[in-house]
């Protein structure tokens, strides 16, 4: 059975830094796209960050290059989710998301999610 965990979400204050974790299970961890999704009050939900497998690939939206960075630990099952210099904007809750193959079908999870609210 597929699970994805994620902690590390609260409240920070604009400026500061906040790593968020995913822990995955069910799947083969190493083979698999990982992103960080984000879905703020009122907006539809955006693709933060993506790594493909082995890391050897890495995505950003606009509004975090620079300032955040995703990473993936595959002898852990974990990916991260560094957060540098958050923004009031960066407020939302944020999901981990994994997609993977096996065979000719195509696998999408995504974890329930955890918030971060950025305020002073």
């Amino acid at each position: 059975q597929v699970h994805l965990v994620e902690s590390g979400g609260g409240l920070v204050q604009p400026g500061e830094s906040r790593t968020l974790s995913c822990a995955a299970s069910g799947f083969t961890f190493s083979r698999a796209t990982m992103s960080w999704y984000r879905q703020a009050a009122g907006k539809e939900r955006e693709l933060v960050a993506r790594i493909t497998p082995a890391g050897s690939g890495t995505v950003y939206a606009n509004s975090v290059q620079g300032r955040f960075t995703i990473s993936r630990d595959d002898a852990k099952n974990m990916v991260y989710l560094q957060m540098n210099s958050v923004k009031f904007e960066d407020t939302a809750i944020y999901y981990c998301n994994a997609q993977w193959s096996e065979g000719s079908k195509r696998f999408d999870a995504r974890a329930q999610g955890t918030q971060v609210i950025v305020s002073s």
